[in-house]
């Protein structure tokens, strides 16, 4: 029954997706396909956005796609107007490109870490200010913003990539407000964790470490469920699974000693590892592989497994504060 309504819902909307070539952008992409939606899928890659095209199509959906690099804001205007030419309005908007630069901080070349900042704020800046317009004309909209809990916790060693995060979450959280009067516009920000996609391989690294996704990932097509189900039942604010919401209220309770294990880790593994920097996807588009997922370190455990570790996580913290309080 559930899909039967989804499909009666979404059949013949708009949806801008960016970030649209690969990862949770791309899962995205397919899940909006599969019910009969106009697509309009962005990214800076034009053979990434080929292949994805062809995945979408296959699906069922109408697809048009644009190369077009978010942090440019002449860029995402010229996406609009073809976004709106494509699908005569704009229903969902999903903002979910991103880059993200790892390492000490003062090592990342300046020219990377400003490109990460324009990609991912000034990116989520530009989509917002170019489509909300359309949206009060129009009379409704979703603008639905694929945040990431480090909206409300910094990655260790990635600090502009946080800066970036927290920014989001903070400009959002506004325009939330100056919307407050809008009964059919939305804004919503979803807060995912680390995900199980290409994102990790695309990454630019300094630190010495070639990344793997750790096993408590994510599934990235759980995330794009969860975009799609915000832009079908607009929300300000969620977490789209147990996990991400544990992490975050365990650095809501012990942020020292969470950001300060973790990066005395990530001192280790710096030490125990080396590899050539490597600039990524933050300067250029993405290279191959353009797909949903990532090379993980070990096989992925099952879901059953993340929430039994997931609700262990849970009851420690609330075991440790129930002996603080008791102290």
């Amino acid at each position: 029954m559930e899909e039967t309504n989804l499909f009666s819902v979404l059949k013949g909307k708009t949806v801008v997706v960016t970030g649209a070539s690969s990862g949770v952008g791309l899962a995205t992409a397919e899940a909006f396909s599969k019910y009969g939606c106009k697509l309009v899928l962005a990214a800076r890659g034009e053979a990434g956005l080929a292949l994805a095209e062809q995945r979408c199509t296959a699906l069922g959906a109408m697809v048009l796609t644009v190369a077009t690099d978010v942090s440019d804001y002449v860029a995402v205007q010229h996406l609009l107007s073809h976004a709106l030419a494509f699908g005569g309005k704009i229903d969902y908007w999903i903002n979910n490109a991103g880059v993200m630069a790892s390492g000490r901080f003062e090592e990342i070349p300046i020219d990377v870490s400003h490109q990460v900042v324009k990609t991912n704020l000034l990116g989520y800046l530009n989509c917002a200010h170019a489509v909300l317009p359309i949206f009060k004309q129009q009379g409704f909209g979703v603008l639905v913003n694929n945040v990431s809990i480090g909206g409300f916790m910094p990655a260790p060693y990635s600090a502009v990539y946080s800066a970036t995060k927290f920014g989001i979450k903070g400009m959002m959280e506004c325009i939330q407000g100056e919307i407050s009067n809008e009964e059919h516009i939305h804004v919503c920000n979803l807060y995912p964790q680390i995900q199980r996609s290409t994102g990790n391989m695309h990454s630019a690294k300094y630190s010495g470490l070639d990344f793997k996704v750790p096993p408590f990932a994510a599934d990235p097509k759980d995330t794009a469920q969860q975009l799609l189900k915000l832009a079908v039942h607009p929300k300000k604010d969620k977490f789209p699974d147990f996990s991400s919401w544990a992490i975050k209220t365990l650095h809501d309770f012990f942020p020292k000693v969470i950001v300060n294990t973790a990066s005395a880790g990530m001192r280790l593994m710096m030490k125990l590892k080396q590899s050539a920097p490597n600039e990524g996807n933050v300067l250029e588009p993405s290279n191959y592989p353009h797909r949903i997922y990532g090379e993980t370190i070990i096989p992925t455990p099952s879901k059953t497994t993340k929430t039994a570790l997931g609700f262990g996580v849970l009851l420690g913290v609330a075991l440790v504060v129930l002996s603080g309080r008791k102290s």
